[in-house]
Order: structure tokens, then sequence, then C-alpha cells
């Protein structure tokens, strides 16, 4: 692991519960906890609950993986706010619903959030769970 990152934005936060260095950080101040869930970005330094924290949200991070990861991989959280490689690529199912409209023909997605969120991709690969790699983080 390089141990190197260039931070473009780091935000002060207080941990809401305990936060180990180097994992996902939610946008309410706590670790990462469901796989694929919304984040805020990187911790830099642990911390108990009700500690200052400091969370890399724009730029390069190091982040613990979860899991093997390649060079380039796009990444998710796991359940202990790891970076692990997204399960797979977006589809639509097809065939799935008739179309009898015009108006109701491109109308397949709604909501705003995926099922996973995207949030880094990786600049070093990671032979397995525990290692230490540079992401660059996805705005």
């Amino acid at each position: 692991m390089s141990q190197q990152n260039i931070a473009v934005l780091s935000l002060s936060l207080i941990a809401n519960g305990a936060v180990t260095e180097y994992r996902a950080v939610g946008f309410n101040g706590s670790q990462a906890s469901v796989a694929g869930q919304k984040v805020l970005g990187a911790s830099m330094t642990r911390a108990a609950s009700g500690e200052a924290l400091g969370v890399v949200t724009h730029g390069t991070a190091i982040l613990e993986a979860g899991a093997a990861i390649t060079l380039g991989q796009s990444l998710i959280t796991d359940n202990q706010g790891r970076v692990v490689p997204t399960t797979g690529a977006l589809s639509v199912a097809t065939g799935a619903v008739a179309v009898t409209s015009s108006a109701a023909n491109g109308a397949i997605l709604h909501g705003g959030d995926w099922p996973e969120f995207v949030f880094a991709d990786a600049l070093q690969a990671a032979g397995g769970a525990g290692e230490f790699i540079e992401v660059l983080l996805r705005r």
C-alpha cells in the first residue's frame, strides 16, 4: 500500500458510533454497515462515538479491502465499511412486462438511487480482505 492519497476535500464530522480508520462513512457520520449503501467518503482516522472524525469526500483515499480487487474496478461498500467490487453490471430486464402504450414506453427506471452506490474506483489491486488500497472517490 502506498499510504499516499490526495484529498481534494475533507470534512470534519462527529462520529455516530465507533468508526475504524480507512472505512466508508455514511452521511450520518457512522461507519457503513449495509452492503452497497450510499456513503459520504472515507475515514482518515478511527474515532469513538461522539469524537471528531475526518472524512475524505473528494480526491483519492486509502480504504481497506473486503475482498480481492483488480486495478480499475468499480467499488461499493460491504457491511463492515470496507470496499468490495460491484456485484455486476447494471442491466434492465426485458420481456418481463409487456408495453402496451407509447406513453409507458421508456418509463422503466424509477427513483433516484441505484441498488448499489458505486462510490470509488480502485487505483491499486488487493489480493484479498484486509489489504489497504488507494481509491479514486466518485461523485
